[in-house]
């Protein structure tokens, strides 16, 4: 695997994220080798969000003033996250960037946001590959529940295949 590179994927089996596929109207996995092996799955989800790129944020700002029209809440900008705030700080309930944190643990963190029109789970899963390296897979997972959200997810699908692993690439980065 080139290591700049994420490449789609499974949802990695035994993953919590994992059980959530059953009757999915969305899911996919794009895995890419970490940059900084030793950062827990929090910390490789912080450096990327953190770090994401200028024109997905944009496309996030054109997304609110979009959905305010249908009733859809702003999510705010994906890297508005706190780069100095200590992973041990965190807890579930907490906000990063655009998700809510549901779950932490060394190897997994869930992540998503849900309201009427569907919820949205996101897994940051770390795991050591056949060469020793750590392979760092995000897993979207989403359920729609009516037909506002059927229609958001037409324009949302395609460029959410873009967007993740443009903001995964750089997971693989060193420091």
């Amino acid at each position: 695997m080139n290591a700049a590179s994420p490449r789609q994927a499974a949802v990695p089996a035994g993953s919590r994220i994992a059980t959530r596929t059953a009757g999915a109207h969305f899911h996919d996995a794009w895995v890419v080798r970490a940059g900084e092996p030793d950062l827990s799955a929090l910390g490789q989800f912080i450096k990327a969000f953190g770090r994401t790129p200028h024109w997905v944020d944009a496309c996030m700002r054109l997304r609110n003033r979009v959905v305010r029209l249908a009733g859809l809440k702003d999510l705010g900008a994906m890297a508005a996250i706190d780069p100095a705030r200590p992973e041990g700080d965190y807890r579930p309930g907490d906000r990063l960037g655009i998700f809510t944190l549901y779950e932490i643990g060394h190897d997994e963190v869930l992540l998503g946001d849900c309201d009427r029109h569907l919820d949205v789970v996101l897994s940051l899963h770390c795991a050591r590959g056949d060469r020793g390296e750590t392979l760092v897979t995000v897993s979207t997972v989403v359920h729609v529940h009516n037909l506002l959200g059927r229609l958001y997810m037409l324009p949302v699908a395609p460029m959410h295949r873009v967007i993740a692993p443009a903001v995964l690439r750089t997971v693989s980065q060193p420091g």
